[in-house]
Parts: C-alpha cells; structure tokens; sequence
C-alpha cells in the first residue's frame, strides 16, 4: 500500500503513522510552574539528540487555540526541567499523569508517586528557590537547562507542535540497576510507546558490533567525549592523529 499523508486515504481502520516508529522512549517530564506547582506528564515523542555535551527532546502539541501545554510553559518560563525513566514497574503512574488536567494539579499526588527534590534545577516561587520534583521510584532521571523550542505547524484543527530542547547538566542513576558497571535493561525494564494503545516493556538486549569497528567509532557508539578526546590527544602526541573519516559522527 502507498499513500500520501494529508493527501490521499490510507484506508485502513486507524492511522498506521505512529505504529510505524517504533519503539519510542518515553519523555516523563517534571516540571514546575513559576507559581511553584509540580507537574509531571509523559510524551512519546522524545529522545537524546547528541551525547557531548548531551541533550534531549521532546515534543508536545499545543491546542487549536494554540494553548501550550503545562510542561512547555513551565520549561519556557523557568528554564529548567527533569526527565525520569519511566519503567514497567510505574507504567501504572505514567498513564495516570498522561491525563489532562488543570495547571493547578499535581500529577505527583494524583499518581500517588513519591517526590525527590533535583540537586542543581531550581525556580524562583516569590522569595524561594524550590527544587523541581523527581520520581523518587524511577531508577535514573536527568536534570536539564531549556536551550530552545522549536515550533512545527500543524494542520487544523492540530494546533502547532512544540519541540523542545534542553540540555542535560545532571544524571542520577539507581546503583541497584547497575551490573559490571553498566545499566543492566532487565533490571530497569524501560516502557515505550508503540502505536494505537500499545505499549512495550523492553527486557531482551542483543550486541552487534559494526565490521571493522576501530576505538574511536566504539567510543563514539559509547557515548564518551572524554574518551574520544584523550585518545585523539594520544595520537596527536605521538603524530599519528585518526584520520577525519574515522572520526565517530
């Protein structure tokens, strides 16, 4: 089948566009207004974008009227927001917080969850500085600065989407999750949004390995600028530099 999105029918019951990109991690974003209420709500089109330094986003549809969700004019008006990883354990919690409510609710207490506070993210409430709440059960959650929000138009009724940026200056990590040194997936059991209603708990891994893989592409697979600057740093001192087509992208 073939068909042109907006344009021609795809004839099937439901639209297949979102069950096509698959599996997506889930954005559960904690914010907290200027006013100083939590907020905390899940968005399935989220994702890192690069690791050195690293950033990550997510994307929220604003209405028809062109109203921003609550998350958006939080990080917009505060600068700061937190993601935490939202896991099988409270898949529960997670779609509790997907629903829609007032700017005045915390989502933290109708979910039931358990707050604890970021180290480094902060809004000014009057004469205070409070911390933005995290999901105390969420075994790893990132502290984020906004660096910038990206507008898509939509097609009405859709109102435009709003992609937002932030760039990750905290990590906290569970060491109960970890194994050898490394997080362990079978003992984090990520969700993620699949299509429709459909949801999927990732609890099997395998590795594959890129043919002829040198150390920098491995690094760069990795995740480590640290790593990738001290090797190149070597070869520089020595007078053997990689070559720039080697260099990870």
């Amino acid at each position: 089948m073939f068909y042109e999105p907006g344009k021609t029918d795809h004839g099937l019951p439901r639209d297949p566009f979102k069950a096509c990109v698959v599996p997506r991690p889930i954005g559960w974003i904690s914010t907290l207004s200027s006013t100083g209420t939590p907020n905390l709500a899940p968005y399935s089109q989220f994702n890192n974008l690069t690791f050195d330094p690293p950033y990550i986003m997510f994307s929220a549809n604003q209405t028809p009227t062109a109203a921003q969700k609550d998350t958006v004019r939080n990080v917009e008006t505060t600068g700061v927001f937190c993601w935490n990883l939202a896991t099988y354990d409270l898949r529960e919690a997670v779609n509790k917080t997907a629903q829609g409510f007032g700017e005045d609710v915390d989502e933290f207490e109708v979910a039931e969850l358990e707050k604890v506070d970021s180290r480094m993210s902060f809004v000014g409430v009057g004469k205070e500085r409070k911390a933005v709440p995290m999901v105390k059960k969420s075994p790893i959650k990132f502290e984020c600065t906004y660096y910038s929000t990206l507008k898509l138009p939509g097609s009405p009724p859709m109102g435009a989407c709003d992609v937002v940026i932030g760039r990750v200056i905290g990590i906290h990590i569970d060491e109960d999750v970890l194994t050898d040194g490394k997080i362990d997936i079978k003992k984090t059991v990520p969700i993620a949004r699949l299509g429709y209603f459909e949801y999927t708990a990732v609890r099997e891994v395998f590795e594959m390995k890129i043919p002829g893989m040198d150390g920098l592409l491995e690094l760069g697979l990795e995740g480590s600028g640290s790593k990738i600057r001290d090797q190149l740093s070597n070869k520089d001192a020595e007078g053997g530099a990689e070559p720039e087509e080697k260099k990870p992208r």
